[in-house]
């Protein structure tokens, strides 16, 4: 039941940023949403390394001198396979543009919250294996379960800002309250679901453990490079990000090393 919920705190944030729909009438103002993204980017890397990339390696110590492959080649394909789904978002994107000219204005709002609410569940599915595989670590190894809780935390972090970009905006094309808030929480969902999956297999082919881990620090760094840090440090007021990045590391570090 522990890991359970510990799996859902990502959806939990991703369902906490759709509820901002109700409380908050256009974005996120821009110093809450840098400081909400600098905290998770720390967090982030900071789970990459202690919680994801470490524990591959000792998991791989009877390798001797090659102890660091499994880590190497899983954390490439995380690299590659975010970087093959940042490229389909962007076709996606391109396509959404597109949809925009049509005269068919109906076709066009349904095929745009459809393609909102996709790009969303697809960047969230590395991440709902990133927990999956940090907590079936964590079965047999305490501190690996206290940092895989410390990465839900920090994804859950994540997921707030996300949540309000699909709520928020809907909301704000004239869409109900009630269903913007709905889609919202939806594009979160694919996060415990793809955890629980994960947590599954790994629970019967071991030995791929390393190599899921690896994969999910992989994506997690992707992510942070590619979206999380370049907005948390723009722009004049960049100090917000660097100092929530900092904090939002040593956090992750402490509860790391010290649990």
């Amino acid at each position: 039941m522990i890991i359970f919920w510990g799996m859902m705190l990502p959806f939990l944030g991703t369902s906490l940023g759709a509820a901002f729909v109700f409380f908050i009438k256009g974005q996120t103002k821009p110093m809450v949403n840098k400081a909400l993204l600098g905290a998770a980017s720390g967090i982030m890397v900071a789970a990459s390394v202690w919680s994801l990339l470490i524990p591959s390696m000792e998991m791989s110590e009877h390798l001797g001198k090659l102890a660091f492959l499994p880590a190497a080649i899983g954390f490439s394909f995380g690299i590659i396979f975010l970087l093959y789904l940042d490229r389909l978002i962007s076709y996606m994107e391109r396509q959404k543009k597109i949809e925009k000219k049509e005269k068919n204005v109906e076709k066009s709002a349904d095929r745009k919250v459809l393609l909102l609410v996709l790009t969303i569940i697809l960047h969230n599915i590395p991440e709902g294996m990133a927990v999956g595989a940090a907590f079936a670590g964590g079965l047999s190894n305490d501190t690996i379960l206290a940092g895989a809780f410390a990465l839900s935390l920090g994804i859950a972090i994540q997921n707030i800002p996300e949540g309000a970009i699909v709520s928020m905006p809907l909301r704000g094309q004239g869409m109900h309250l009630w269903r913007s808030f709905f889609y919202g929480v939806l594009s979160g969902i694919v996060e415990p679901i793809n955890a629980g999956i994960t947590l599954l297999l790994v629970g019967k082919v071991q030995q791929v453990l390393p190599f899921l881990l690896s994969f999910a620090a992989g994506c997690m760094i992707y992510v942070v490079i590619q979206e999380l840090i370049p907005e948390a440090v723009e722009k004049k007021t960049s100090f917000v990000g660097i100092l929530s990045f900092s904090m939002g590391f040593l956090l992750m570090m402490v509860l790391d090393v010290a649990l």
